[in-house]
């Protein structure tokens, strides 16, 4: 039922590329051109700035994507509320969520929620905290799941899962022979940590400051994008590393991995679902409510 000319140049203006709208939505790049032409003429304004084999958006291009996006929302919400009439859930569902969740809680989820709706198409996007709570605000995607303690004013949470974040060292390292270590050790210890804007990161932060411990009072060795590439670390060298309990339970079970007690510092944490506020229905209510009755397996 949408203009689907409308959605030609949400693709051209997010890719900034012609040639990429053309893949993602499988027509012809000539086919793209005489879309972006007939907006153009409608609106009798140019859409993008053509510099050689690059584009950018006008000020009437940045305009219209801002209105365009809030109106295939709409459109999709309103085509799930009428098949909703029919008791059918189909549309498509684009969730976000943050590196811990997207590889430790989201697949099983994902799986039976697939099973149970399949005619819902879902897609998902992964980033730290901040890179998914950005792509929701611009409206790259409908429903996120982060994890951390710093909020925007502009979006609603609502508490999922409770996490625990764990020091852990390779049952290599010199440091297994210790069970539990003071603050002060903490500080002297090598550490590998998550990437600054990493959920992970921000509530290792904050139970430090409780301490008046700062980062830079850390012995930080490296920085990392992914869990997965810090357990790789750990595993040739001598450091420490923060990580969810989740995604060490495997190695902890195994005896690859050991978590190392430090005295006094306890991290815990909420698992969010966030949302833009005002758009809290349709088919990212229906995920929520289904994650919500299935999260005690998780």
């Amino acid at each position: 039922m949408s203009d689907f000319r409308l959605r030609v140049f949400c693709c051209v203006a997010k890719n900034l590329s012609f040639t990429k709208a053309s893949q993602e939505l499988f027509i012809s790049q000539p086919a793209i051109t005489k879309h972006i032409q007939e907006l153009e003429t409608m609106y009798q304004t140019r859409l993008f700035e053509r510099m050689g084999n690059k584009i950018s958006l006008t000020d009437a291009g940045r305009l219209l994507l801002e209105h365009c996006e809030k109106i295939l929302e709409e459109y999709g919400r309103l085509e799930y509320e009428m098949n909703l009439l029919r008791n059918e859930h189909i549309g498509k569902l684009r969730l976000g969520a943050s590196t811990t969740i997207a590889q430790y809680v989201l697949p099983p989820l994902l799986a039976r929620f697939i099973e149970k709706f399949p005619q819902v198409s879902l897609s998902l996007f992964n980033g730290n905290s901040l890179e998914v709570e950005k792509a929701l605000q611009e409206h790259r995607i409908d429903l996120a799941l982060v994890e951390g303690n710093i909020r925007q004013p502009n979006l609603k949470y609502t508490s999922f899962l409770q996490d625990e974040l764990v020091p852990v060292v390779h049952t290599h390292s010199k440091w297994t022979e210790y069970d539990e270590i003071t603050l002060e050790e903490f500080k002297k210890i090598p550490l590998v940590l998550r990437e600054r804007g990493s959920g992970t990161l921000d509530i290792l932060l904050a139970a430090l400051q409780k301490h008046n411990i700062k980062l830079s009072d850390l012995n930080v060795k490296m920085y990392l994008e992914s869990t997965e590439s810090i357990k790789l670390f750990l595993e040739n060298c001598d450091c420490l590393g923060i990580l969810s309990i989740r995604s060490v339970n495997k190695e902890l079970y195994a005896g690859e991995m050991k978590v190392l007690e430090i005295k006094d510092l306890s991290m815990f944490r909420e698992f969010d679902f966030v949302q833009l506020q005002g758009q809290e229905n349709g088919l990212p209510a229906l995920f929520m409510q289904f994650a919500e009755h299935y999260k005690e397996k998780l």
